[in-house]
């Protein structure tokens, strides 16, 4: 279900209401409301959700890639200690060390990179959904407020026409 509809509902609820005769109040079910604004909940944008997704799967991949990175500095150390004990390939084995840590640290950024890419792109589409989402929201909110206006303000003018009926009798009427 749209949102547009659950707040069409919520009107229909707030019509429905028994009129409380002091003050202009209302008497509305609540469980009925509670109902209808867990349906509301549920009608949210799915990219809102997807873009909480990605944010934490970013946070994963970091993670990962800097648990594969530890992993991969520990093993170029450990494989750096064994060719040094190999006096001929000393230079050698530092050489693969700093060109391993390298290569994970690269990995890492880009790994890092790609993740914040994509948690921004997602986050935007998400972002214009909830917006036009919103615009549209207050585009029926701004027409029923209008027309609730209108409303009112006949009924206002029907009850001067009647205070002035009286008022006019009042008047008329000999004392």
């Amino acid at each position: 279900m749209d949102i547009l509809h659950h707040i069409d509902r919520l009107e229909e609820m707030v019509g429905e209401a028994r009129k409380v005769p002091l003050g202009g109040g209302a008497v509305m079910p609540r469980q009925r409301l509670l109902d209808l604004i867990d349906r509301m909940r549920v009608a949210v944008p799915k990219e809102v959700y997807d873009a909480r997704e990605v944010i934490e799967k970013r946070d994963q991949v970091l993670a990962d890639a800097t648990a594969e990175a530890s992993r991969i500095i520990a093993r170029a150390r450990e494989e750096v200690e064994e060719r040094l004990k190999e006096t001929e390939v000393v230079k050698a084995a530092d050489e693969r060390a700093r060109q391993m840590i390298s290569d994970a640290q690269e990995r890492v950024l880009e790994l890092s990179r790609d993740a914040e890419t994509q948690a921004a792109a997602r986050l935007d589409d998400a972002q214009q959904s909830a917006a036009e989402q919103m615009r549209e929201a207050d585009v029926y909110a701004l027409q029923t407020l209008k027309k609730l206006e209108t409303e009112l303000n006949e009924f206002i003018t029907t009850v001067q026409k009647g205070i002035d009926t009286l008022e006019k009798r009042a008047a008329e009427r000999p004392a």
